[in-house]
């Protein structure tokens, strides 16, 4: 037996000795550098940043030199420094390619060291990065475990998308490999790959599923992240992967039902970590799939009833199973339970878990109110909490949870939360209460005082919808709550001390006493409220618009409403005062203020005559819903406009018309190309419904009306929600007026929206009283009208006052409630055979059900539960149809809306329909009536919206095979 045979080489060993010699001889010819620990109590004794960065400076600079002289002995101690220097956050980029001589060392600490400076010095934006690729490829058929996962730990930190490709065929077979530590590895360097380049995906499939049958825990981790990854890029792979869900549940029972493993138990509970990966995987499984969810409800339920609670790993476990139950189709009880967990949180003294229970319940609030509102209590507790964070979800929560049952027990938490908020809450909480009170209000009168405590509590904070929707609700309110709320406003700037400093307050209540002051001084007193005396209601003016603390908008609404208060007091004396301070503002520095000054300041001199009919009462104001419904809740009655969806005749114009009966109409730009994308068409005709690329759109409101043939625009665009049927059109808010053309001269006034420019019109007609019914009587646009309204109407039958609009007098109302005019509703105009005039005066006369025999019954839509049908039939030379909606499903829907278009060469009319809100078995109705202008077959496009559950849902279908005209 020779010396080889003990494993002994002679020259491998004398080789190892002479490298070991002339190492020894480099260390004693070149001065050993710094070691690391050394350096690091250099860095921290520096006592400032000058005197660090000194160390850092000569220290590279050193690093520098032995990296010129190639120092391959202290290369690993250099490198080393250099990252602890890189973390510091100094540049070190100058060490790459020597990280890249490491890699390729034979020793491991050397690789080690190599690798790590990969990882934090090398990225894809790196050319140097690609020269590690062979060193990687070397390293993962290493027959070293240990230098096997250095080069999956890189490959995983650093790989680009060629890099990936290059090596994930290495990557796939390491996970087969029959070692546990390699496996693991690969798995998580797969895990990375993925992330990085979906597509490669399919090459890990068939190893992946393996993974799940290992006894160890860290490859099961390291599995489940992985088909976590996998199902969440591919729908594919996860329609592949429901297959383990029962592999999944058996793990997890075997985790719950271990005993005592002190290799995996972390504060008595075997494998949290385990636990949670597989519980966000059958997350993902179960979403949307009810065999899924199945399998997977019995052991939800164990978990969520045998976790320990009393420490944070518990909770953690308790918390994903929780998103898992909400988030799969589970049973109702189970839903119950997780809420109740959720609950147990709220009750919990770590603020971080009662924010996680917050912030969990309001994004599953939706799926069981019920079982959250037996939480109610708690959840308001939670508006006292010192956490800002836990404030704000507890009143995002709050809101949520309120309904017509609680609203009023709500409401009062909320204010007293309100009263006490920080500013940045007291915007968004007081538009929120405005909301909640329009939409679940038991009366008037206490919606009148929620709105009113809002705006005291909120003081500046509040927003300008709240100020606009206070005034509109009392505005539309009965006349005995107009002057109830008044006396309280009254009282309120009154007696509030600092009522400065509550301005949104101030601008409602001079607004209502200027407009319903005669109200206010003969309304008989409430609770501890006196009557102001005349004197007192002017008093309260004067401190308000000689204060230099009162804002300019306040003084402008304080000024409008001082001009309308003086129509409605009585004395002299009083109405004296009020021309003196109305005239004092004409100097005033604000010009808005002095224009409307010297304006108002005319009313009480040339044209005192006409001061009572321009300063009158607003008309009640409609406040359009996007569901076709008024701000009340109810459906449009038979005193509202109708409206119709009319796509252009057979000119060259091919225009979309959105009429409401009785108005002018307004033209809009041809921008609106969403038209095209409901009607199915584009630059190529399909069938007839293509419209050409200019298509205009033409709006006629209650507010507009034609004259001589030339379109007026409307001030307000109020049919923007009817636009939504054809995509987003752009809708401006004014528009300049065109020129009208009367036998009167410059300025005729028009039906609907009258206006009387003082300026402009005959000095002798206003002075002689003579301008009012006279000027419309004679007017030529008066023809136009009655076209329009399809209505033989005379001027005899118009109305003896004429309210009208002073030029620059707007008020400041913004967006809601107009100016000093009072139009005159086109509804509310008569014609001589007493009947009103409407463009639907033939349509309601042929109504057809779907019982009739003749006609056509066509089924539009049957999805979710909801059938929508149409009966249609010829009558009177146009096609009559009936759409019906029937609800079938165990859920009410809310806001329905349904909408039509049809091809140019047809015009479409639709009658408002019989209700916004389908309870289960109910039926919602719709009248249409479509006449052709040209032969061709009529193709209807449909879009029906509704909310269910407060989801919203929106569909859209086209429907053809409607009878055709009888030939005679």
């Amino acid at each position: 037996m020779n010396a080889s045979d003990h494993g002994f080489n002679p020259a491998f060993n004398m080789a190892t000795i002479r490298q070991a010699i002339n190492e020894t001889i480099e260390r004693v010819r070149i001065p050993t550098p710094t070691r690391l620990r050394d350096l690091i109590r250099q860095i921290r004794a520096a006592r400032t940043a000058a005197e660090e960065r000194a160390v850092v400076n000569r220290e590279c600079a050193y690093i520098r030199s032995t990296f010129r002289e190639e120092d391959s002995v202290w290369r690993c101690r250099n490198i080393a420094k250099l990252l602890y220097i890189h973390m510091l956050g100094y540049p070190a980029h100058f060490g790459q390619l020597e990280c890249l001589k490491l890699t390729a060392s034979p020793r491991f600490t050397d690789k080690r060291i190599g690798y790590l400076g990969a990882m934090l010095l090398l990225d894809e934006r790196q050319d140097v990065h690609l020269l590690i690729t062979n060193c990687l490829k070397n390293d993962l058929n290493s027959p070293t475990q240990f230098v096997v996962g250095l080069a999956l730990c890189t490959l995983g930190a650093i790989a680009s998308p060629e890099m990936a490709r290059d090596l994930a065929g290495e990557v796939e077979k390491l996970m087969r490999s029959p070692n546990a530590y390699i496996r693991k590895k690969a798995a998580l360097c797969a895990f990375r790959i993925i992330k990085r380049v979906p597509e490669l995906m399919e090459i890990f499939l068939p190893a992946t599923r393996s993974l799940l049958n290992e006894k160890n825990h860290g490859i099961l981790i390291a599995g489940v992240t992985l088909i976590t990854e996998m199902c969440e890029k591919s729908s594919d792979t996860l329609n592949h992967f429901k297959k383990i869900v029962p592999n999944l549940v058996r793990i997890l029972k075997n985790l719950i039902l271990a005993g005592y493993s002190p290799e995996h138990d972390v504060s008595g509970v075997s494998d949290p970590f385990l636990q949670v990966k597989i519980l966000r995987l059958l997350r993902i499984l179960g979403h949307n799939d009810p065999d899924a969810s199945e399998a997977m409800n019995d052991i939800l339920a164990q978990v969520a009833t045998n976790t320990e609670t009393s420490k944070n790993v518990g909770n953690t476990i308790l918390y994903e199973t929780v998103l898992s139950i909400m988030d799969i189709k589970s049973e109702g009880g189970l839903r119950v339970l997780a809420v109740n967990i959720l609950g147990r949180f709220l009750l919990n003294s770590d603020k971080n878990i009662r924010y996680v229970a917050l912030n969990t319940l309001l994004r599953t609030v939706h799926a069981d109110i019920s079982a959250v509102q037996r939480h109610r209590t708690t959840i308001l507790e939670c508006l006292k909490d010192p956490d800002v964070s836990i404030r704000r979800r507890a009143m995002e929560l709050s809101f949520a949870l309120i309904n017509s049952q609680n609203i009023r027990a709500m409401s009062k938490e909320l204010l007293v939360f309100l009263e006490k908020a920080d500013p940045e809450f007291k915007a968004q909480c007081s538009s929120r209460m405005v909301h909640v009170a329009e939409r679940y209000a038991t009366s008037i009168r206490w919606r009148l005082d929620t709105l009113l405590s809002v705006l005291i509590a909120a003081g500046n904070y509040v927003r300008d919808d709240v100020v606009s929707s206070t005034i509109h609700l009392i505005l539309n309110s009965p006349p005995e709550e107009q002057a109830y709320i008044g006396l309280r406003l009254w009282s309120s700037v009154h007696n509030v001390a600092n009522s400065e400093e509550k301005q949104p307050l101030l601008q409602v209540a001079v607004w209502t006493i200027g407009e319903y002051g005669d109200l206010l001084l003969s309304s008989e007193r409430i609770e501890d409220v006196e009557i102001p005396a005349e004197h007192q209601l002017v008093d309260i003016y004067q401190r308000l618009l000689w204060s230099t603390s009162v804002s300019t908008t306040t003084k402008q609404y304080a000024l409008v409403s001082l001009a309308k208060l003086s129509t409605r007091i009585r004395t002299k004396e009083e109405e004296t005062r009020v021309k003196q301070m109305i005239e004092a503002f004409g100097s005033h520095l604000n010009i808005d203020l002095q224009q409307r000054g010297v304006e108002f300041a005319q009313l009480f001199r040339d044209y005192s005559h006409l001061r009572p009919a321009l300063l009158e009462k607003m008309p009640k104001i409609q406040k359009t819903l996007p569901n076709g419904t008024d701000a009340e809740g109810g459906g449009f009655d038979d005193q509202q406009p109708t409206i119709d969806l009319i796509e252009g005749g057979d000119d060259g114009d091919s225009s979309l018309m959105i009429n409401t009966s009785g108005g002018m109409v307004g033209k809009m730009g041809s921008d609106s190309r969403a038209l095209l994308d409901l009607l199915g068409g584009g630059d190529d005709p399909i069938d007839g419904l293509a419209l050409t690329p200019t298509a205009d759109v033409l709006i006629s409101g209650s507010t507009t009306a034609t004259t001589n043939g030339k379109s007026v625009p409307p001030t307000t665009g109020n049919n923007q929600d009817l636009l939504d049927l054809l995509g987003s059109l752009d809708m401006p808010a004014s528009t300049p007026p065109a020129a009208v053309n009367s036998s009167l001269g410059a300025s005729t006034p028009v039906l609907g929206g009258i206006g009387l420019d003082l300026n402009s019109l005959n000095d002798n007609s206003i002075k002689n009283g003579t301008g009012g019914p006279n000027l419309l009587a004679n007017s030529s646009s008066f023809g136009g009208l009655d076209n329009l309204l399809n209505s033989n109407l005379s001027p005899t039958t118009m109305p003896t006052t004429m309210p009208a609009m002073l030029p620059g007098l707007g008020s400041p109302l913004g967006s809601g409630l107009g100016s000093l005019t009072s139009p005159t509703s086109p509804t509310g105009l008569v014609s001589t055979n007493g009947t009103t005039g409407s463009l639907f005066s033939d349509f309601s006369a042929a109504v057809i059900n779907n019982n009739d025999e003749h006609a056509k019954l066509l089924t539009a839509l049957d999805k979710n539960g909801i059938l929508v049908q149409l009966s249609a039939k010829h009558t009177g030379g146009a096609l009559q149809i009936l759409m019906t909606a029937t609800n079938n499903s165990l859920t009410t829907l809310e806001q329905y809306l349904f909408q039509a278009a049809v091809p140019r060469s047809f015009s479409l009319q639709m009658l408002s329909p019989s209700g916004s809100t389908l309870p289960p078995g109910g039926t919602i109705t719709q009248e249409m009536r479509v006449t052709s202008t040209a032969k061709a077959t009529l193709r209807m496009r449909l879009r029906i919206s509704y909310q269910s559950d407060g989801n919203p849902v929106q569909e859209q279908t086209e429907v053809s095979g409607f009878p055709e005209e009888p030939t005679e």
